[in-house]
């Protein structure tokens, strides 16, 4: 198997949960269980599997029951991104944690869940990654192997990689799975504070250095409490 472009993660568990709400309504949406483990333990997990040594998780909302749940984790060895005092979004909680991240990183949801392929995600990117050509490489997925995901989609993609964003009102053939891996040319003369990801992708976009690769396994998309039954049935076969 290839080697990984990155041994660190970082991982986004800071969000409100909002659309998980009333299940989040007591806890941090990471710690939701599926299948008979939180959110966050299933890409924690998949990091260990794949040999991504190290995860920076970042923490905002209930922080203290994330905290003390990834407390005794060796595998990956985990360091936490302080946000309590502000939530910063994607963007500005990748700048914030930008001291613990190496170049390049890799970065992912806590609520996300899929099966591999062939290959592990972070293998799939890791060997699809051009470091003199992308300041970002985030891993898409076609509509037939988005579970529970019933919108109209991300990106449209060319036969080099290259990624544009969906025109309004009309569907993009692949949804952005969460998963990417990071330079921190991205992450240059970022905005202060809270901010979108997407701001600094819309500027890879115009320069031409936003790509993308296929997953080759199966993602499921855990945003709301109807998609948690659903998912469980699939990991399990039930």
């Amino acid at each position: 198997m290839s080697s990984l472009a990155s041994d660190t993660a970082m991982v986004m568990a800071a969000g409100l949960g909002k659309r998980m709400r009333p299940l989040t309504a007591t806890q941090p949406k990471p710690m939701v269980r599926v299948a008979g483990k939180p959110l966050l333990d299933h890409a924690l997990d998949k990091l260990a599997d794949a040999g991504v040594a190290k995860a920076v998780i970042n923490v905002h909302y209930l922080a203290d029951a994330i905290e003390a749940h990834v407390a005794e984790r060796e595998e990956p060895s985990v360091i936490i991104s302080d946000e309590r005092d502000q939530l910063l979004e994607t963007g500005g909680g990748m700048v914030k944690a930008l001291p613990h991240l190496p170049d390049p990183f890799f970065c992912l949801n806590s609520d996300n869940v899929w099966l591999d392929g062939p290959r592990d995600a972070f293998h799939d990117l890791s060997q699809a990654w051009d470091p003199e050509s992308m300041d970002a490489l985030l891993l898409v997925v076609p509509h037939a192997r988005a579970r529970n995901f019933t919108a109209k989609g991300d990106f449209h993609m060319d036969a080099c990689g290259t990624l544009t964003r969906r025109k309004s009102g009309r569907i993009a053939p692949f949804i952005f799975m969460g998963i990417q891996l990071v330079s921190h040319r991205l992450l240059r003369n970022a905005p202060e504070g809270k901010f979108s990801t997407m701001q600094l992708w819309e500027r890879a976009i115009e320069e031409g250095r936003l790509f993308g690769t296929s997953f080759t396994g199966e993602w499921y998309e855990v945003g709301m409490p109807e998609h948690i039954r659903p998912t469980e049935e699939a990991l399990t076969g039930g």
